[in-house]
């Protein structure tokens, strides 16, 4: 049985109800589907982002982008035939920094399917901040809102590299008892850049 909010948001940090961006300064407004290339330790996966239908976590997403925030960090938390999340934490498990949350565009029209990225939050709705994941199977029963629950906001379309993501939904993955932290691969899945074209 999925439950959903815990699993994609265990990681990040406690948030009772938060104060969040409606809309974040627009990154790169000239663009409305920037493509993202992630660089990681086992291939390039490419992203097209939909600003049309998720502004604010678009621009959420390229302002970490282009601070290079995402750059070493690792995917920790890879679920066969479910998520490929990531983020949040560089190889030592060293938080990186946040901005405030960003609102929750869930209801978009954008779907948790198959070769999409969404972003990770805790129970909360709006609290989404900087951790992220790619939808390696259709999750939209489990993830898409609910006349009772928010979603999980669909922000963009893998166009490239899904063998990639296949591949590391496929990692070996564990208990790391240090963090207490479910599915975490065995051996680190980096995140080497990221770069928006």
């Amino acid at each position: 049985m999925l439950r959903p909010v815990f699993l994609l948001a265990a990681l990040l940090p406690m948030l009772a109800m938060a104060d969040f961006e409606h809309a974040p300064e627009p990154v790169l407004p000239d663009n409305p589907f920037p493509v993202v290339r992630f660089e990681t330790s086992m291939g390039v996966v490419e992203v097209e982002l939909n600003r049309m239908r998720a502004p604010a976590n678009v621009n959420n997403f390229l302002r970490y982008a282009l601070d290079g925030a995402y750059d070493n960090t690792i995917f920790h938390r890879v679920i066969k035939d479910f998520v490929v999340q990531g983020g949040g934490f560089d190889e030592q498990w060293e938080e990186r920094p946040t901005r405030a949350p960003v609102m929750n565009e869930s209801g978009n029209g954008l779907s948790n399917m198959a070769w999409t990225i969404a972003m990770a939050r805790f129970s909360d709705p709006h609290s989404a901040t900087n951790q992220f994941f790619f939808n390696v199977a259709d999750n939209q029963r489990a993830l898409d809102p609910s006349s009772r629950n928010w979603g999980y906001t669909v922000f963009g379309d893998v166009t490239g590299g899904r063998e990639v993501l296949e591949a590391i939904a496929q990692v070996p993955t564990g208990y790391h008892a240090a963090l207490d932290y479910q599915d975490v691969p065995v051996t680190p899945v980096k995140l080497l850049k990221v770069t928006v074209q």
